[in-house]
């Protein structure tokens, strides 16, 4: 029973491959649009995706011209071919944007941007395409059911652009505890910032703690003439993350340094006191 039922299945596919091939090579638009809309309806995206951009651009204008263009933009984003998904759905507004599927083609498009954001050490210039789609249709569309899925999505992109930059600054603040002073000057410009510019971000805390970390590099190293301003500012840094994070999970590293920030303030009085 399972052999026959194994070639009736192979046999069926067979025919399926043959009517597909030759409606694929036929001249008949309406043949490929039924069986385009067929394999759509089965989940068949990738032979659907290739009769239904043979046909598109002639439907353009007629009634079923909105149904084809809907079907090509989804059959890519079905397939994975996110920039060719982005740039139908895009086509598909501009044509249709009163259709009953603006609102699922306004997400699939921002969607299909969202899903070519690559990782976060990498060029972000897709990144930026998919929040200002995400952000168009949440304010267009605040009603939808998309609306929570499209804000989730809009908040990661956001939280993968603060990586970048914290991590930009992260290294600076590495590359500072060699001694180098002008590492510990631009890692406490890059935090500032981006302390500054993402006041919700999930990296501000660790930011705030980099900057002690810094302030207090660059304090430790720097002349006489210039240690206890640096010294202060470094004070400063630590009771400003004290003030904004009590509870901070990097109490024991930053009581350390406020302590060495104290102990070199007191050897820098004492030296004052000294020379007069």
């Amino acid at each position: 029973m399972r052999r026959i039922l194994f070639l009736l299945f192979v046999t069926g596919f067979l025919f399926s491959c043959s009517d597909y091939q030759k409606v694929l090579k036929n001249e008949d638009v309406k043949a490929k649009y039924e069986m385009a809309e067929k394999l759509y309806d089965e989940g068949d995206f990738k032979r659907a995706n290739r009769l239904l951009a043979q046909i598109a651009p002639q439907y353009v204008g007629k009634p079923q011209g909105e149904r084809v263009m809907f079907f090509l933009a989804d059959s890519y984003y079905q397939i994975g071919d996110y920039n060719f998904a982005g740039y139908q759905f895009e086509r598909f507004l501009k044509s249709y944007p009163k259709s009953d599927k603006a609102s699922q083609a306004a997400f699939l498009g921002a969607k299909s941007y969202y899903e070519l954001s690559p990782a976060y050490s990498l060029d972000q210039t897709d990144t930026d395409k998919a929040l200002v789609k995400l952000q168009s249709f949440i304010n267009t569309y605040p009603e939808s059911e998309y609306l929570e899925e499209a804000n989730a999505m809009a908040r990661e992109l956001t939280t993968k652009k603060e990586r970048k930059e914290f991590e930009i600054a992260k290294q600076f603040t590495k590359l500072g505890k060699s001694y180098i002073l002008e590492y510990n000057i631009s890692a406490i410009a890059a935090l500032d910032n981006f302390v500054s510019d993402n006041p919700g971000s999930v990296f501000r805390e660790e930011a705030m703690y980099l900057k002690v970390v810094a302030s207090t590099n660059l304090a430790m190293n720097s002349t006489v003439q210039k240690k206890k301003e640096r010294l202060l500012a470094a004070k400063a840094a630590y009771q400003n993350l004290i003030k904004n994070y009590p509870d901070t999970r990097f109490a024991k590293e930053a009581n350390k340094l406020a302590e060495d920030i104290e102990s070199e303030l007191a050897q820098v009085q004492k030296q004052e006191n000294l020379s007069k």
